[in-house]
């Protein structure tokens, strides 16, 4: 598992390290009950406190995507279709919304956006 924290981007550390596990979590690279590194050793791995990885940990575990084990550690909980698909619609009306900001500016419509769309499915076919 490689996580990779950036100083300079204002993004609280925590964030950065609960964003970088799901993102892995997601995309299958950390499969079902996967163990997940202790966070005393993933905190001295990051030279990061403890309790900054104790947090990102608890995120991750409030939000269904691991699970502790008392006494053996945190691990890659089941995936939830449901919330992977939550997840995946966030992401589409992120994206959408950003669209409905470049069309105003390229002054498109709904109409053409659509249009857009229709092709782009079109060629995926």
């Amino acid at each position: 598992m490689l996580i990779f924290i950036n100083n300079k981007n204002g993004v609280p550390i925590y964030e950065q390290i609960y964003a970088q596990i799901k993102a892995q979590i997601i995309s299958d690279e950390l499969g079902e009950d996967a163990p997940l590194p202790s966070i005393r050793n993933l905190a001295k791995d990051l030279h990061i406190s403890v309790i900054t990885t104790k947090r990102a940990y608890e995120e991750l575990e409030k939000d269904g995507f691991i699970y502790t084990s008392p006494g053996k550690g945190c691990f890659v909980a089941a995936k939830n279709t449901e919330l992977l698909q939550e997840e995946n619609l966030r992401k589409i009306e992120s994206h959408l919304e950003e669209i409905i900001k470049l069309s105003s500016s390229c002054k498109l419509n709904k109409n053409d956006i659509i249009s857009m769309l229709d092709i782009l499915f079109e060629e995926e076919q």
